[in-house]
Protein backbone atom coordinates (compact mmCIF):
# COMPACT_ATOMS: atom_id res chain seq x y z
CA UNK A 1 0.00 0.00 0.00
CA UNK A 2 1.42 3.39 -0.99
CA UNK A 3 2.24 6.11 1.50
CA UNK A 4 0.20 9.29 1.14
CA UNK A 5 1.39 12.63 2.48
CA UNK A 6 -0.48 15.84 3.28
CA UNK A 7 1.07 19.28 3.43
CA UNK A 8 -1.60 21.24 5.25
CA UNK A 9 -4.11 19.72 7.67
CA UNK A 10 -7.15 21.99 7.35
CA UNK A 11 -10.77 20.88 7.12
CA UNK A 12 -10.50 19.50 3.59
CA UNK A 13 -7.29 17.55 4.26
CA UNK A 14 -8.78 16.21 7.50
CA UNK A 15 -11.89 15.01 5.67
CA UNK A 16 -9.79 13.26 3.02
CA UNK A 17 -7.57 11.64 5.67
CA UNK A 18 -10.59 10.38 7.62
CA UNK A 19 -12.01 9.03 4.36
CA UNK A 20 -8.77 7.16 3.63
CA UNK A 21 -8.74 5.63 7.12
CA UNK A 22 -12.39 4.61 6.69
CA UNK A 23 -11.34 2.87 3.45
CA UNK A 24 -8.78 0.85 5.46
CA UNK A 25 -5.75 2.88 4.38
CA UNK A 26 -3.80 2.46 7.61
CA UNK A 27 -3.03 5.67 9.49
CA UNK A 28 0.67 4.84 9.83
CA UNK A 29 0.97 5.09 6.04
CA UNK A 30 -0.31 8.68 6.09
CA UNK A 31 2.26 11.44 6.63
CA UNK A 32 1.15 14.94 7.63
CA UNK A 33 2.73 18.35 8.18
CA UNK A 34 1.04 21.59 9.21
CA UNK A 35 2.50 24.77 10.68
CA UNK A 36 -0.31 24.90 13.26
CA UNK A 37 0.33 23.11 16.56
CA UNK A 38 -3.43 22.75 17.08
CA UNK A 39 -3.86 20.98 13.75
CA UNK A 40 -0.86 18.74 14.46
CA UNK A 41 -2.50 17.67 17.71
CA UNK A 42 -5.74 16.92 15.87
CA UNK A 43 -3.80 14.81 13.38
CA UNK A 44 -1.99 12.98 16.16
CA UNK A 45 -5.37 11.93 17.54
CA UNK A 46 -6.07 10.20 14.20
CA UNK A 47 -2.89 8.15 14.52
CA UNK A 48 -1.16 9.47 11.40
CA UNK A 49 2.60 10.07 11.16
CA UNK A 50 3.48 13.68 12.00
CA UNK A 51 6.36 15.20 10.03
CA UNK A 52 8.50 18.21 10.86
CA UNK A 53 8.30 19.78 7.40
CA UNK A 54 6.80 19.56 3.93
CA UNK A 55 10.13 18.22 2.71
CA UNK A 56 9.93 15.32 5.18
CA UNK A 57 6.37 14.53 4.05
CA UNK A 58 7.59 14.47 0.45
CA UNK A 59 10.60 12.26 1.23
CA UNK A 60 8.44 9.70 3.05
CA UNK A 61 5.43 9.66 0.67
CA UNK A 62 4.59 8.23 -2.74
CA UNK A 63 1.66 10.61 -3.26
CA UNK A 64 1.74 14.14 -1.84
CA UNK A 65 -1.43 16.20 -1.38
CA UNK A 66 -0.78 19.95 -1.45
CA UNK A 67 -3.57 21.12 0.85
CA UNK A 68 -2.50 24.74 1.23
CA UNK A 69 -4.13 27.98 0.08
CA UNK A 70 -3.23 29.28 -3.40
CA UNK A 71 -1.49 32.28 -1.82
CA UNK A 72 0.89 29.89 0.02
CA UNK A 73 1.66 27.57 -2.88
CA UNK A 74 4.93 29.10 -4.01
CA UNK A 75 6.35 29.01 -0.48
CA UNK A 76 5.13 25.47 0.21
CA UNK A 77 6.54 24.03 -3.02
CA UNK A 78 9.84 25.84 -2.64
CA UNK A 79 10.27 24.16 0.75
CA UNK A 80 9.77 20.65 -0.64
CA UNK A 81 11.15 20.81 -4.21
CA UNK A 82 14.55 19.31 -3.31
CA UNK A 83 12.77 16.25 -1.89
CA UNK A 84 10.56 15.85 -4.97
CA UNK A 85 11.41 13.16 -7.49
CA UNK A 86 9.68 12.25 -10.74
CA UNK A 87 8.35 9.00 -9.29
CA UNK A 88 6.19 10.90 -6.77
CA UNK A 89 2.68 12.07 -7.64
CA UNK A 90 1.44 15.45 -6.41
CA UNK A 91 -2.22 16.31 -5.82
CA UNK A 92 -3.30 19.96 -5.94
CA UNK A 93 -6.65 20.91 -4.37
CA UNK A 94 -6.29 24.71 -4.55
CA UNK A 95 -8.42 26.90 -6.81
CA UNK A 96 -6.69 28.17 -9.91
CA UNK A 97 -3.43 26.21 -9.49
CA UNK A 98 -2.68 24.39 -12.74
CA UNK A 99 -0.73 21.20 -13.40
CA UNK A 100 1.88 23.27 -15.24
CA UNK A 101 2.20 25.65 -12.28
CA UNK A 102 3.00 22.78 -9.91
CA UNK A 103 5.47 21.13 -12.28
CA UNK A 104 7.24 24.43 -13.02
CA UNK A 105 7.47 25.25 -9.30
CA UNK A 106 8.88 21.77 -8.60
CA UNK A 107 11.39 22.18 -11.41
CA UNK A 108 10.61 18.71 -12.77
CA UNK A 109 7.73 16.99 -14.62
CA UNK A 110 6.30 15.05 -11.69
CA UNK A 111 2.87 13.48 -12.23
CA UNK A 112 0.17 15.84 -10.93
CA UNK A 113 -3.56 15.47 -10.30
CA UNK A 114 -5.47 18.72 -10.14
CA UNK A 115 -8.61 18.35 -8.02
CA UNK A 116 -11.48 20.71 -7.22
CA UNK A 117 -13.38 19.26 -4.25
CA UNK A 118 -16.05 21.01 -2.19
CA UNK A 119 -16.82 21.28 1.51
CA UNK A 120 -19.75 18.78 1.62
CA UNK A 121 -16.92 16.25 1.34
CA UNK A 122 -16.70 16.79 5.12
CA UNK A 123 -20.00 14.88 5.38
CA UNK A 124 -19.12 12.33 2.68
CA UNK A 125 -21.43 14.24 0.32
CA UNK A 126 -18.67 15.84 -1.74
CA UNK A 127 -18.51 16.61 -5.43
CA UNK A 128 -14.96 16.57 -6.81
CA UNK A 129 -13.65 17.32 -10.30
CA UNK A 130 -10.32 15.66 -11.18
CA UNK A 131 -7.77 16.21 -13.93
CA UNK A 132 -4.63 14.00 -13.99
CA UNK A 133 -1.50 14.81 -16.00
CA UNK A 134 -0.71 12.48 -18.90
CA UNK A 135 2.38 10.99 -17.24
CA UNK A 136 0.61 9.56 -14.18
CA UNK A 137 0.56 5.79 -13.61
CA UNK A 138 -2.80 4.03 -13.71
CA UNK A 139 -2.20 2.88 -10.14
CA UNK A 140 -1.71 6.40 -8.77
CA UNK A 141 -4.60 7.71 -10.86
CA UNK A 142 -6.88 5.09 -9.31
CA UNK A 143 -5.60 5.76 -5.77
CA UNK A 144 -6.27 9.50 -6.09
CA UNK A 145 -9.71 8.86 -7.58
CA UNK A 146 -10.64 6.59 -4.66
CA UNK A 147 -9.28 9.17 -2.23
CA UNK A 148 -12.07 11.54 -3.24
CA UNK A 149 -14.73 9.06 -4.40
CA UNK A 150 -14.77 7.66 -0.85
CA UNK A 151 -16.35 10.94 0.24
CA UNK A 152 -18.77 11.66 -2.59
CA UNK A 153 -19.12 11.94 -6.35
CA UNK A 154 -16.14 12.36 -8.72
CA UNK A 155 -15.95 13.42 -12.36
CA UNK A 156 -12.92 13.67 -14.65
CA UNK A 157 -12.69 17.09 -16.34
CA UNK A 158 -10.18 18.30 -18.94
CA UNK A 159 -7.80 20.92 -17.57
CA UNK A 160 -9.04 23.62 -19.93
CA UNK A 161 -12.25 23.64 -17.89
CA UNK A 162 -10.80 23.25 -14.37
CA UNK A 163 -11.12 26.97 -13.60
CA UNK A 164 -14.72 27.05 -14.82
CA UNK A 165 -15.66 23.94 -12.83
CA UNK A 166 -14.83 25.77 -9.58
CA UNK A 167 -18.01 27.81 -10.07
CA UNK A 168 -19.98 24.61 -10.70
CA UNK A 169 -19.02 22.52 -7.68
CA UNK A 170 -16.22 24.20 -5.72
CA UNK A 171 -17.68 27.57 -4.78
CA UNK A 172 -21.33 26.79 -5.49
CA UNK A 173 -22.25 25.52 -1.99
CA UNK A 174 -21.89 29.12 -0.79
CA UNK A 175 -24.48 30.44 -3.22
CA UNK A 176 -26.81 27.58 -2.43
CA UNK A 177 -26.46 28.46 1.28
CA UNK A 178 -27.23 32.11 0.43
CA UNK A 179 -30.34 31.05 -1.49
CA UNK A 180 -31.50 28.89 1.43
CA UNK A 181 -30.83 31.68 3.92
CA UNK A 182 -32.80 34.18 1.85
CA UNK A 183 -35.77 31.80 1.81
CA UNK A 184 -35.56 31.16 5.56
CA UNK A 185 -35.18 34.89 6.28
CA UNK A 186 -38.37 35.56 4.29
CA UNK A 187 -40.20 32.85 6.25
CA UNK A 188 -39.02 34.34 9.56
CA UNK A 189 -40.17 37.80 8.46
CA UNK A 190 -43.65 36.31 7.96
CA UNK A 191 -43.64 34.92 11.50
CA UNK A 192 -42.65 31.34 10.66
CA UNK A 193 -40.10 29.72 12.94
CA UNK A 194 -36.67 30.06 11.25
CA UNK A 195 -35.43 26.56 12.16
CA UNK A 196 -38.64 24.89 11.01
CA UNK A 197 -38.50 26.79 7.73
CA UNK A 198 -34.84 25.88 7.21
CA UNK A 199 -35.63 22.22 7.89
CA UNK A 200 -38.29 22.30 5.16
CA UNK A 201 -35.94 24.17 2.80
CA UNK A 202 -33.12 21.64 3.29
CA UNK A 203 -35.49 18.75 2.62
CA UNK A 204 -36.73 20.56 -0.48
CA UNK A 205 -33.16 21.01 -1.74
CA UNK A 206 -32.41 17.34 -1.15
CA UNK A 207 -35.64 16.25 -2.83
CA UNK A 208 -35.12 18.56 -5.77
CA UNK A 209 -31.60 17.18 -6.29
CA UNK A 210 -33.02 13.65 -6.21
CA UNK A 211 -35.62 14.61 -8.83
CA UNK A 212 -32.90 16.05 -11.08
CA UNK A 213 -30.89 12.84 -10.73
CA UNK A 214 -33.54 10.15 -10.68
CA UNK A 215 -36.75 11.32 -12.39
CA UNK A 216 -35.39 11.12 -15.91
CA UNK A 217 -36.71 14.62 -16.63
CA UNK A 218 -34.61 17.61 -17.64
CA UNK A 219 -34.46 20.70 -15.45
CA UNK A 220 -36.78 22.53 -17.87
CA UNK A 221 -39.37 19.71 -17.75
CA UNK A 222 -39.23 19.62 -13.94
CA UNK A 223 -39.77 23.38 -13.80
CA UNK A 224 -42.81 23.03 -16.04
CA UNK A 225 -44.21 20.23 -13.89
CA UNK A 226 -44.43 22.48 -10.82
CA UNK A 227 -45.52 25.58 -12.73
CA UNK A 228 -49.27 25.61 -13.26
CA UNK A 229 -50.48 28.35 -15.58
CA UNK A 230 -51.53 31.36 -13.53
CA UNK A 231 -50.41 29.69 -10.31
CA UNK A 232 -48.11 30.59 -7.43
CA UNK A 233 -44.91 29.08 -8.87
CA UNK A 234 -45.25 31.02 -12.12
CA UNK A 235 -45.69 34.21 -10.10
CA UNK A 236 -42.43 33.48 -8.24
CA UNK A 237 -40.52 32.51 -11.39
CA UNK A 238 -41.69 35.62 -13.22
CA UNK A 239 -40.37 37.79 -10.40
CA UNK A 240 -37.00 35.95 -10.38
CA UNK A 241 -36.70 36.48 -14.13
CA UNK A 242 -37.71 40.14 -13.76
CA UNK A 243 -34.78 40.58 -11.37
CA UNK A 244 -32.38 38.83 -13.76
CA UNK A 245 -31.94 35.72 -11.61
CA UNK A 246 -30.34 33.56 -14.31
CA UNK A 247 -28.08 36.38 -15.49
CA UNK A 248 -26.98 37.05 -11.91
CA UNK A 249 -26.00 33.39 -11.46
CA UNK A 250 -24.04 33.42 -14.72
CA UNK A 251 -22.28 36.67 -13.77
CA UNK A 252 -21.40 35.25 -10.35
CA UNK A 253 -19.96 32.09 -11.89
CA UNK A 254 -17.92 34.11 -14.38
CA UNK A 255 -16.52 36.23 -11.52
CA UNK A 256 -15.54 33.00 -9.76
CA UNK A 257 -13.73 31.76 -12.88
CA UNK A 258 -11.98 35.09 -13.40
CA UNK A 259 -10.69 35.04 -9.83
CA UNK A 260 -9.43 31.46 -10.24
CA UNK A 261 -7.44 32.55 -13.28
CA UNK A 262 -5.93 35.45 -11.33
CA UNK A 263 -4.91 33.15 -8.46
CA UNK A 264 -3.13 30.80 -10.83
CA UNK A 265 -0.82 33.47 -12.25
Amino acid sequence: MKKIGFIGAGNMATAIIKGLIAQNHTADLINVFDVSEEKRQQMQALGVVLCASGAEVTEKSDIVVLAVKPQNYAEAIEALKKAATEDKTFVSIAAGISIGYVQKALGKPCPVVRVMPNTPLLLKKGASALCPSNNISEEDKEIVYRMFAGSGVCEYITEEHMNEIIAVNGSSPAYIYLFAKAMADYAAAQGIDYDKAMNLICATLEGSAAMLRESGDSADVLIDKVSSKGGTTIAALDKLREHGFVEAIHDAMQACTDRAEQLGK
